[in-house]
């Protein structure tokens, strides 16, 4: 959530920032904003006065007392009855307005980093690096796509997932179960360095939901279980987010680094008919996820540290791959700055999203209402933070299967794989 200061003080510059988000509609909601805000001010003026009012009637009604004037009190008491009335309506205004301000502020993105380039979409987001560990030439034998190969091993059966589960979901079998647990494992292994892991409730509230920004606006996308207002998590991100909500932290704390490895629950809403084959678009799926909770002047270092974990865990596993900066245009509601890491896949012959790396600046961490105090300082501010996607497991195992695959139609295991395979060097048909 933005700072509703900053938009109060730096109107201009705040609508600037906005407008390169490449949506008119954002500036309309500011000024909707400012609006309510201008309210708010004006209500809050309207009642230190009606309150001085108010004090000062009751002085002058205890004089009347004294003065065995009472008449005179009744008629000040009528005053200050009326006064007191309209407290209550001023009062209620400013709780309707403030409710309506934060209800637009919820709903207001992130303002971009001035070094986010330009764009209207995800076709004007630059690759900053690679591509790499791109051969030359690929075989046609790893022209076939991943659910082809998955099936014709038994290690992909989402026949089966869909009978019990219903559409967009998947299953893995025998080392294909075990290379999806082996991705992950990798993965937690890799950042155990630096990251404490932890192990989140996979339902959460609401407010935590609302805290990292897939509430109010991505309602549509997340599966809820209404009756006990609890939220199926669409990545870790959001339990992790939360676990200083409305906590303030030592400065010298700072920065926290957090990993889970969770199931992730997405309904993607309106995507039925794209990409719904094989690995690429499902309901539920695991992922490993990094974040941090920085001071302003750590999240830029942060951001390159998490960029180049994820980096390096792609290319430990031998994927051509490349990053690309997201433009003003594509960026997520909730992020002020971010990269993609992408690998090819030659059997669908794209190239595949498997991390985004995240600044969010405040923006999270205000809406959670997490703050950090410098030792002796008076006053406390907001943290930043900082997520990614240390390794989704569909994307990766897809790819996998697509690059390594063998001229016999077995798939070779990447050899940082294998020591969480149980022996197993390749995966082939039952024989």
């Amino acid at each position: 959530m933005i700072d509703v200061r900053l938009l109060r003080t730096e109107p201009a510059s705040v609508k600037a920032a906005m407008a390169r988000r490449a949506k008119p509609a954002l500036l309309d909601e500011l000024e909707h904003a400012e609006r309510l805000d201008a309210r708010l001010r004006d209500i809050t003026v309207e009642r230190d006065s009606n309150r001085a009012q108010i004090n000062s009637l009751s002085k002058d009604v205890a004089t009347k007392r004294r003065e065995k004037d009472d008449t005179g009190a009744e008629t000040l008491m009528n005053q200050s009855r009326a006064l007191g009335e309209t407290e209550k309506k001023l009062a209620s205004e400013y709780d309707e307005v403030s409710a309506a301000l934060r209800e637009v502020l919820l709903l207001v993105p992130n303002m971009p980093h001035a070094d986010v380039s330009a764009g209207n979409s995800d076709q004007d987001n630059k690759v900053v690096k690679g591509p790499l560990q791109m051969p030359a030439k690929f075989a046609d034998y790893q022209r076939v796509p991943h659910w082809e190969t998955g099936s014709a091993l038994g290690i992909l059966d989402n026949e089966r997932a869909v009978k019990i589960s219903g559409a967009m979901f998947t299953m893995q079998r025998g080392l294909g179960a075990t290379m999806a647990r082996a991705l992950c494992q990798l993965a937690l292994d890799r950042n155990a360095d630096a990251y404490e892991e932890i192990r989140p409730p996979s339902l959460v509230l609401s407010s935590t939901l609302t805290a990292t920004g897939q509430l109010p606006k991505f309602a549509d996308d997340a599966f809820s279980i209404q009756r006990d207002d609890l939220w199926c998590i669409p990545t870790a991100e959001v339990p992790l987010t939360s676990l200083h909500a409305g906590e303030t932290l030592k400065a010298e704390e700072l920065p926290l680094r957090y990993m889970a490895h969770t199931s992730c629950f997405r309904r993607e809403a309106g995507s039925a008919g794209r990409d719904t084959r094989g690995m690429l678009r499902t309901h539920e799926f695991d992922k490993v996820e990094i974040l941090a909770v920085t001071t302003p002047q750590q999240a830029p270092e942060m951001l390159v540290e998490l960029t180049n974990r994820v980096e390096a865990t792609i290319a430990a596993l031998g994927l051509p791959y490349r990053v690309l900066e997201i433009c003003t245009g594509d960026l997520g509601q909730s992020h002020h700055r971010s990269f993609d890491i992408e690998v090819y896949a030659p059997g669908c012959d794209q190239w595949l999203e498997v991390s985004s790396i995240s600044w969010f600046s405040d923006y999270q961490a205000r809406r959670a209402d997490i703050r950090f105090k410098q030792t002796g300082a008076k006053g406390s501010e907001i943290a930043h933070t900082l997520n990614a996607s240390a390794l989704a497991v569909p994307r990766v195992w897809a790819a996998i299967l697509e690059n390594f695959r063998q001229a016999d139609g077995s798939v070779a295991i990447p050899e940082v794989l294998q020591p969480y395979m149980r022996g197993a060097k390749v995966i082939a048909a039952k024989s």
